[in-house]
């Protein structure tokens, strides 16, 4: 065993030294972060892998939209597995409407009645959700009726963000990018009700059985497979659950704050996914990081020092 390094923190230090320190530390959060920097380091630059970005919580609010379209613009992830929220709140981003910077010193009630929603100490206007309605009407109304007939989740998200016209977009990005984006619990987000209520009055047939072809022609055609999962819920199940198809993903990181002792898939280490075929044997030291920590924390300096490794290896 080697001694635990005592880092070293200096003024003008970049991402990647401070990350480096970090893997040097070698245990607690410390040592996951460095060790997570050269997994993803790996994924990036290595063309054998397929890359799925797993997505839950209130991410895109929370301030990483760039980061996640920045990510599918310079082809660095090939898949994005999300919730519904993330990408109703990048359409709120691209309508101009914007997440606030709010509290959570707050009266609730009285919140509510001057006209705002809150997901923790982010604000939104009420107003937002009302407007969305007609806003993505719109957007359907566009799109040719025999491509609503029986649409996957991920072909009318492809749809939708070839209609935004916001650059800035993680729907526009994808779908210029032609990285699909796969959402199993779409409907469960705030744009459930205005679609269901649109195909009521009009064509849209939604068929979710269909995006398994997608992502299993992904998963078995992947050379290599890796994950990077943020937060939990549903986009972190059926990102591993696909992997079964192939006896596990080849690496994987996790980020997430939720606690392991209920015994949820949500704070579950990536370790024990091991035992249900989602991870390969044997890459559990060296391919893998489980960290136990706040996304909008710790992801952009993961991102930040794995893009800084891969430009100086040049």
């Amino acid at each position: 065993m080697k001694r635990v390094h005592q880092m070293r923190l200096r003024p003008g230090m970049t991402a990647l030294e401070l990350a480096e320190e970090m893997k040097q530390a070698g245990v607690i959060g410390a040592g996951r972060v460095g060790r997570a920097v050269d997994i993803i380091a790996e994924m990036f630059s290595d063309p054998d892998y397929t890359v799925f970005l797993a997505m839950s919580g209130p991410l895109v609010p929370g301030g990483l939209r760039l980061v996640f379209r920045d990510l599918i613009r310079d082809r660095y992830v090939d898949a994005v597995v999300t919730n519904g929220a993330n990408m109703v709140h990048d359409i709120v981003e691209a309508m101009g409407r914007g997440h606030l910077v709010g509290t959570v010193n707050v009266d609730d009630e009285r919140l509510y009645k001057e006209g705002y929603n809150r997901a923790y100490d982010i604000f939104i206007e009420s107003q937002t959700f009302v407007d969305i309605e007609g806003f993505i009407g719109a957007i359907l109304d566009d799109i040719p009726e025999e491509k609503r007939a029986d649409t996957t989740i991920h072909g009318l998200l492809h749809e939708i963000g070839l209609r935004i016209k916001d650059p800035e977009s993680v729907l526009h990005t994808a779908a210029e990018k032609n990285v699909p984006i796969f959402s199993p619990g779409f409907l469960d987000s705030m744009l459930g009700i205005p679609l269901w209520l649109y195909g009521q009055q009009k064509k849209l047939v939604i068929n979710p059985l269909k995006d398994f072809n997608l992502l299993a022609d992904m998963v078995y055609d992947a050379k290599k497979s890796g994950a990077i999962i943020l937060g939990g819920g549903t986009p972190k199940h059926h990102t591993q659950y696909m992997h079964t198809l192939r006896d596990g993903l080849d690496a994987a990181v996790q980020i997430s704050s939720a606690r392991v002792e209920d015994g949820s898939l949500s704070g579950a280490p990536l370790s024990e996914s091991i035992t249900w075929g989602k991870l390969k044997e044997g890459v559990l030291e060296e391919k893998t990081s489980t960290i136990f920590g706040e996304v909008t924390t710790v992801f952009p300096l993961i991102v930040a020092a794995a893009l800084e490794k891969i430009k100086r290896r040049g």
